[in-house]
């Protein structure tokens, strides 16, 4: 696990429309939020990415692209793009590897039940290539407030 002040480890990754996302590529015009979230049109999953597309304008202007990322398929991505609205792009991570990169893949715990799963998380990567805020098993709802106040956009 990394924390603020640390490198972002680079990668490249499969969006929703089939194009390529490279980290270090993204960079050289925005900083990036990523964040990690378990499944698409699901309750909680829904609120979190309509939270990041109702602050797009306040997010954009201050020079940051939000990204999310689950192991959904692209048809599902583009679905759920398509059906809330959604301002910004989503990566496939089918095999996790992206998830295990970042530390947003591990043991969860659920009615008594324990296995394997996404770690809502989120990483704030700055142009320069570093994390300069980290959030694991942050709540979906008000998690994007809370990161507004972070970033001193609110």
């Amino acid at each position: 696990m990394f924390s603020e002040g640390d490198a972002a480890p680079d990668f490249t990754a499969t969006l929703q429309d089939g194009s390529s996302f490279n980290l270090q590529e993204a960079l050289k015009d925005s900083g990036v939020i990523l964040y990690f979230y378990p499944k698409d049109s699901t309750p909680g999953c829904t609120t979190q990415a309509c939270d990041f597309r109702d602050a797009k304008d306040s997010l954009g202007s201050a020079g940051w692209r939000v990204i999310g990322v689950s192991r959904d398929s692209e048809a599902s991505h583009q679905k759920f793009i398509d059906t809330q609205g959604l301002n910004f792009d989503l990566i496939v991570d089918d095999d996790t590897s992206l998830h295990e990169l970042y530390g947003a893949w591990g043991e969860k715990t659920n009615y008594g039940k324990t296995y394997m799963g996404a770690i809502r998380s989120t990483f704030v990567i700055s142009q320069e290539g570093t994390i300069q805020w980290a959030g694991r098993n942050v709540r979906a709802t008000g998690h994007v407030a809370r990161l507004l106040k972070e970033l001193n956009l609110e």
